[in-house]
């Protein structure tokens, strides 16, 4: 009883802190997991294999809450790899939720798909998707449930969810090029001033009506600059960004900063932002955005 699945990391559009309204875009960097169950086994047992000393909470709760859901509560072993850095903004446990949730039903043998009326599927990707999401509530690595994240990063495109009713209003495919630098600190979402961040709540709804309107560049670079000051980062690289990218934020609670650019714009340019931004301490990564999500392997 094996399986494998890979979801995506993502970036922000409108971080949910403020107001439990988010959104997020799927980007081209994933997350892999594979899931052994055995029904003779004894609980649930994690590995990183980015780091053998990091919290597998998360990703063991998963693989329990599906057994015990769409099983008969096997246990087993989780395994993730990932391309996605911890801690970075860019939605590592979304991605490792996502992946792991896929990754058991395949071990299970069950067809997941995104109609819920299909008779062939047993299950749909934001069912999956609202599981791990339950898992991360859990485990304690979010504040909000994230749910923004996790359906971009399940789903791919950009995603409006609002977070306290795991509702996701909009979903729509975007094609960008991509540019992300990350520093080397690290900011742990569950650490967020939660309170720095309502402060900021009449911008945030105006980042929402931005992205619900589709104007989800706008909305990403408003967001940027009204969260970077709300949780006490530089919004340097952001204004750097700004005369060469459709659009530029921090992404969820930092540390990394993302740019993109629409390809169909001509005034639009990330090798200027590189340049910028490679004087800076930390990595850059250039990919693109992703429309398909997450899936079985």
């Amino acid at each position: 009883m094996e399986g494998r699945a890979a979801a995506l990391g993502a970036g922000t559009v409108l971080n949910a802190l403020a107001t439990g309204t988010g959104a997020a875009f799927g980007i081209d960097v994933e997350t892999r997991a594979t899931v052994t169950l055995d029904p003779d086994a004894d609980g649930v047992r994690g590995s990183i294999a980015e780091d053998s000393e990091a919290d597998t909470a998360l990703i063991e709760r998963c693989v329990s809450l599906a057994t015990e859901r769409w099983g008969d509560g096997e246990g087993g072993t989780v395994r993730t790899d990932s391309d996605v850095p911890l801690a970075a903004g860019l939605k590592s446990s979304s991605a490792a939720a996502n992946a792991t949730v896929l990754a058991t039903c395949d071990a299970l043998g069950l067809t997941v798909g995104d109609d819920p009326d299909d008779p062939a599927i047993d299950l749909t990707r934001l069912d999956a998707c609202r599981l791990g999401v339950r898992a991360a509530r859990d485990a304690g690595v979010t504040v909000t449930g994230a749910f923004d994240d996790a359906t971009a990063s399940m789903l791919g495109g950009v995603t409006v969810t609002d977070n306290g009713a795991d509702e996701l209003r909009s979903r729509e495919a975007v094609d960008w090029g991509v540019l992300v630098w990350t520093p080397p600190e690290r900011a742990y979402s569950a650490d967020a001033d939660v309170a720095r961040c309502e402060a900021v709540a009449p911008m945030a709804d105006l980042v929402a009506d931005l992205a619900l309107g589709g104007r989800y560049a706008e909305a990403m670079t408003v967001n940027g600059l009204a969260f970077s000051a709300a949780l006490g980062f530089d919004a340097d690289p952001a204004v750097e960004a700004m005369p060469h990218a459709t659009g530029v934020s921090l992404s969820g609670t930092g540390p990394s900063v993302v740019a993109v650019a629409d390809p169909d714009d001509p005034e639009t340019d990330l090798d200027p932002v590189a340049d910028a931004w490679g004087d800076r301490p930390g990595t850059l990564r250039r990919t693109t955005t992703r429309n398909d999500g997450a899936a079985v392997e």
